[in-house]
């Protein structure tokens, strides 16, 4: 048998008459094969015939090879054990007992030592060529034994079904367990190599796996580890496939790369449409800059008057409100220092009272302890006499029990039983007494500690009480910070006027850099638009180039799809012829399989000749298995029939090769399609951003040169003077330049939202995509 990846298949069959013993060697280069009484030893590497070894006179039971595969050891039904050399063929040792019939042997490691055992019941120890030692089976014929391999567990097997694990070096009596297993007799046993599992297989048709380990529950060990190789076995048809699985990958790779290749060039096209786009919305946008700067322009010359007028307004203001702020604080403090006489007044009496409570409470748990400690002394006292009585009565007792168990000592057993329970019980009791005697002086311990945890809390309360006393302190403290902080203030104010007049006087320079800037700038845009006329020439030339590319590459995709649906059509029909084969040889190897079979059933008959009985059953059962359930075929179909059946084959083939590479071409076009409005969908909306976001920092602006040129305090302004005809002229022309600003704003978002909504329609309303490829004509 070869032993594949995920199979195991017969690789040679040798006709071995009536064979039920074969045993491998443990080097595994050759195995040994029981033909009635005799051994026959075959190569594993050759498959000869090398020894047989003709020795018993009867049936041979069982057969093992030693650790070093050096000699081959065998016991039979005609009570002889036999040691043979597996280079020579020769007997090396032997152990005749004809009134035991042996079924099972096994031999220790270092192969000295051969345990056996048979029909007498009784496990045998045999070195050089005699028997050693003899152990009772208890009662059960044994049939199988085993021994692990590291030489320190023994089991045997019963008529039973049982497994019996002995204690190994033996000893008499021998000491062994049985564990319940098979419902039949055990027939067969074998440990693994490591020493963790065995097997056993009995007459019920069960096969069991045990796990060995020690009394403690602990797995055996072996002083050497195991290596397991790395190599697997498959086969050459299983290869092919594969590699050609490979093949089938690699070609739908390159083909990928190239479909991946031509979608970036039609997303460069695309963005460089939308680079020119945006250009030419970014020009709109400087020009409509540059007229916001002039309106301005004139709105900040506006601002500058105001700004002055409204300075004079507020320095008057100001100096009205710091007279009333000195006249409110100077009250304000008078009626503070009134409040803080009051509560000194307060903190003083409540002092008072803590320390008086303080001291009563002291002295009322004082007293509360003294009598606690004098009733819980009395108390255990009382228990210690209590203990003491306890303690003589049971010494009595015990002298009775001693008294009584002298007088009677025929039913000893029962009184003995029943007067353990008594005192047992009286026992337990003193005890449970003892321990909630225990139990309430501890109950005692955390009262006492309890009732200095509230003398802490008190404690703590009266600290408590202080803090607050620093606090109303700290307040009165912090209110004359505040009076010295409001006179700072009134000093920083007078600061910040004089600062707000140098930044007006800064913004002014400002604005006659900004105009130098503005000049600067006029220029650089003009000689920018000089250099972008013949880029834009060269790029126009250069898209025409990539477009005639476009078409080219065009060409070449058709033909190499058509030149790769006439290469898988090959291989369609290759796999196909491919397969007939494998099924026929598949085949072929059935039949030779069931010859073999038929072969070795009528070798098996054969040796039944003189039975007649037997040779009946045997021919019925050969019929059954070989013969009922089989129906002969007629082998002379019509040529034309399976002409037209592999015609219509190769067709069907053919069709659903094609259909299959439509479908996955229309998936992938569909799949770029999806992500390409996606993609368009997604810059769209990061437009959108970007102008809300300049739409924001345009008006932040505004705010911020409205602050600065004083347009915010135009309320107070209009309320206290009324506005010249002039200054309402400039007004209106402001909020009509704003308006116009914010409706041109608008306008571009209404038209971007219009332009996603027609790529949504365009994108519902779009054919699919597999109508572009060219229809294939079928071969």
């Amino acid at each position: 048998m070869n032993i594949l990846i995920d199979d195991i298949r017969v690789f040679k069959e040798f006709t071995i008459r009536g064979c039920r013993e074969c045993s491998f060697s443990n080097g595994g280069h050759a195995f040994a094969a029981v033909q009635g009484n005799v051994i026959q030893i075959y190569s594993s590497i050759t498959f000869d015939n090398i020894l047989n070894l003709k020795g018993h006179n009867g049936k041979v039971k069982n057969v093992i090879w030693t650790a070093d595969d050096s000699k081959l050891i065998s016991c039979g039904m005609d009570g002889a054990i036999y040691e043979w050399d597996s280079a020579t063929g020769k007997r090396s040792g032997e152990s005749v007992l004809k009134s035991c019939s042996y079924t099972g042997v096994t031999c220790t490691p270092d192969g000295k030592t051969t345990l056996a055992v048979g029909s007498d019941k009784k496990v045998k120890e045999v070195s050089d060529s005699a028997i050693i030692r003899e152990i009772d089976g208890g009662g059960s014929t044994l049939t199988q034994i085993a021994l692990t391999h590291g030489g320190r567990l023994l089991f045997a097997g019963t008529v039973s079904g049982a497994i019996r694990s002995v204690k190994y070096p033996l000893s008499n009596p021998g000491e062994f367990t049985d564990f319940a297993a098979h419902a039949g007799n055990l027939t067969r046993m074998a440990v693994t190599h490591d020493d963790q599992f065995m097997v056993t297989v009995g007459e019920d048709g069960c096969l069991i796996v045990w796990k060995i380990s020690d009394k403690e529950g602990r797995s055996m060990k072996r002083d050497k580890e195991i290596t397991y190789a790395e190599e697997i076995l498959i086969t050459k048809t299983d290869l092919e496939e594969k590699n050609t699985n490979m093949s089938e990958l690699k070609t739908r790779c390159d083909e990928l790369k190239m479909e991946n290749e031509y979608q970036l060039r039609l997303k460069d096209m695309n963005y460089n449409e939308k680079i020119k786009e945006l250009t030419e919305k970014f020009i709109l946008e400087m020009e409509s800059l540059k007229t916001k700067n002039q309106v301005l322009k004139t709105d900040k010359d506006r601002g500058e008057a105001k700004h002055d007028e409204e300075l004079a307004e507020i320095m008057e203001n100001h100096g009205k409100e710091l007279q009333d702020l000195e006249s409110t604080n100077n009250q304000k403090l008078m009626l503070e220092y009134e409040k803080y006489q009051e509560l000194q007044v307060k903190s003083q009496k409540m002092q008072e009272d803590y320390e008086k409570q303080l001291a009563e409470m002291e002295e009322s748990k004082e007293e509360a302890l003294e009598e606690l400690t004098e009733y819980y002394e009395t108390k255990l006292q009382e228990k210690i006499t209590q203990l003491e009585v306890a303690g003589d009565e049971s010494r009595q007792q015990l002298r009775e029990f001693e008294e009584t168990k002298k007088q009677i000592e025929e039913d000893a057993d029962r009184e003995i039983l029943d007067n353990k329970t008594k005192f047992e019980k009286r026992l337990r009791d003193e005890k449970e007494a003892n321990l909630r005697l225990k139990g309430e002086t501890g109950i005692m311990r955390k009262k006492f500690s309890s009732l200095q945890k509230e003398i802490d809390d008190h404690k703590v309360e009266i600290s408590r009480l202080n803090g607050e006393v620093t606090k109303l302190n700290n307040i009165i403290k912090s209110l004359e910070r505040d009076i010295v902080s409001l006179k700072k203030e009134i000093q920083e104010r007078d600061e910040t006027i004089q600062d707000k007049e140098k930044r007006i006087y800064d913004l002014k320079k400002k604005n006659q850099e900004l105009e130098k800037f503005k000049f600067v700038l006029d220029y650089k845009i003009k000689e920018l638009k000089k250099q972008i006329e013949p880029r834009e020439n060269d790029i126009k030339a250069k898209k025409e180039q990539i477009q005639e590319m476009e078409n080219e590459l065009d060409r070449s995709s058709k033909e190499n799809t058509s030149l790769k649906l006439k290469g898988e059509e090959w291989s369609l029909r290759l796999k196909a012829t491919e397969q007939e084969l494998f099924s026929e040889r598949l085949r072929l190897r059935d039949q030779e399989a069931r010859i073999r079979r038929i072969q070795t059933d009528l070798h098996n008959t054969v040796a039944y000749i003189q039975d007649p009985k037997q040779l009946k059953e045997h021919i019925k059962a050969m019929y059954q298995n070989h013969a009922s359930g089989e129906t002969v075929e007629d082998a002379n179909i019509d040529a034309d029939i399976q002409k037209e059946y592999s015609r219509q084959r190769e067709h069907l083939e053919r069709s659903v090769a094609s259909l299959r590479k439509k479908l996955n071409k229309d998936g992938s076009l569909q799949k770029a399609d999806k992500v390409r409005i996606m993609q368009d969908n997604v810059t769209l909306i990061k437009e959108i951003n970007d102008l809300r976001t300049e739409l924001k920092i345009s008006r932040s602006r505004i705010n911020d040169l409205e602050a600065q040129m004083g347009i915010g305090n135009r309320e107070v302004s209009a309320i206290e003077t009324s506005p010249s005809p002039t200054e309402k002229r400039s007004r209106l022309d402001r909020d009509e330049s704003n308006e116009r600003i914010v409706e041109l704003q608008r306008e571009e978002i209404r038209r971007l939202r219009g332009d996603i909504h027609e790529l949504s329609t365009a994108m519902k309303m779009r054919p699919g995509s597999g109508g572009r490829l060219p229809p294939i004509a079928a071969s």
